[in-house]
């Protein structure tokens, strides 16, 4: 795996999310306010919607444009055909959010 520290947990709001961009495109990074930390690809497959401007609520995240929601685990759209967004694998290392990149050029990202 190669893991991209994106820094304190704190620098993440709560309930908020930040977004990092890479070669691939943005991914949004989310935390909940449980202090669970995801990744997803920052656009909506609906209309390209920033993900990151989304609210969060439990474990999911809500498209700021047309009220998509998302589950945080998985990726999957409730209440939408065929909604998905891409998932990558964190995690909270001291303190540190840490952000696996080593799939991204196998995935598509927004």
């Amino acid at each position: 795996m190669s893991w991209l520290d994106l820094g304190p947990i704190e620098g993440i709001p709560v309930r908020g999310a930040r977004k990092v961009k890479t070669a691939e495109g943005c991914i949004a990074v989310f935390r909940t306010a449980d202090d669970a930390v995801y990744a997803v690809s920052n656009a909506c497959p609906h209309k390209n919607g920033p993900l990151s401007e989304g609210i969060v609520h439990g474990h999911k995240v809500t498209c700021p444009l047309h009220n998509w929601i998302f589950d945080l685990n998985t990726g999957e759209a409730q209440g939408a055909d065929d909604g998905r967004v891409t998932t990558y694998p964190t995690r909270i290392e001291d303190g540190r959010v840490h952000l696996d990149l080593s799939q991204l050029d196998r995935r598509e990202v927004a």
